[in-house]
């Protein structure tokens, strides 16, 4: 169900940005001139379980997160221990990640950032992951509620060139959804455009700042259950800004009692 539109607090100073172009591709590439609001200003206002993302300040003892081995070691029981308390999940299992930096890609296993609006898992695909990673548990949890949770980091900071959009997932409805499994690993979601769609950025993210972005919950109750979001190209960003570096840990969350 929509809701009415966020208002700004009376003394935040914004970096709102408009006329940004995002791309739907619902049937092809189809690009819109969209307004991204500042997350900053309504941080305090956030949820995962309402605009289906939030903000979270968040140290990390990794070294070197184009080490795969590292990031495994180190970085994925770090990922489960905050949302563990992010989320109040009774268990939490970091199973996959991806490396992103438009300069260094392909060097390795690292990739570009996606100008696309996108969920990461479907109703199809988010059981699957359960099924994949924990075959002999997985008809027992499939039974409660479990979520699939990407938290998204820069590696360098602040973030001044291609930032992460994410949109209200109070304003999306289930039409807007587009499963495809088209040129990708498993089922994903795209979007049909609509201009009830609320899309937000936290400007110059910080090597201590997680966002948390909640790519599905089996739970119909009302909460957030998808969350769109993108790549997007920052009209307001310097010409010699680096290229963005950043990384994206996919993790299963479970409610189990």
């Amino acid at each position: 169900m929509l809701t009415k539109p966020y208002e700004m607090t009376d003394n935040a100073h914004t970096c709102d940005l408009d006329a940004v172009i995002l791309n739907y591709a619902e049937g092809g590439r189809v690009f819109r001139s969209v307004l991204i609001r500042d997350g900053r200003a309504i941080m305090a206002r956030l949820s995962l379980d309402r605009q289906g993302f939030e903000l979270r300040r968040d140290e990390t003892n990794v070294s070197n997160f184009y080490d795969a081995s590292e990031v495994r070691a180190v970085y994925y029981p770090e990922v489960e221990r905050l949302l563990k308390v992010a989320v109040g999940a009774t268990r939490v299992l970091a199973f996959e990640h991806d490396v992103r930096c438009a300069a260094r890609r392909g060097v390795g296993e690292v990739r570009g950032p996606v100008h696309v609006v996108h969920d990461d898992y479907t109703e199809k695909s988010a059981p699957e992951r359960v099924r994949l990673y924990l075959p002999k548990e997985a008809d027992r949890l499939l039974r409660d509620r479990f979520a699939v949770i990407n938290v998204w980091r820069p590696i360098k900071g602040p973030v001044r060139d291609t930032p992460l959009a994410v949109c209200d997932a109070q304003s999306l409805v289930e039409d807007d959804l587009i499963p495809t499994a088209e040129g990708v690993k498993h089922e994903v979601y795209l979007f049909r455009y609509s201009r009830t769609h609320r899309w937000f950025y936290f400007p110059a993210m910080r090597t201590d700042e997680a966002l948390l972005i909640k790519c599905f919950d089996s739970i119909r109750d009302g909460r957030a259950r998808f969350t769109a979001h993108t790549a997007f190209d920052d009209p307001s960003a310097p010409t010699d800004a680096p290229a963005r570096e950043s990384i994206e840990v996919r993790a299963l969350a479970f409610f189990s009692a």
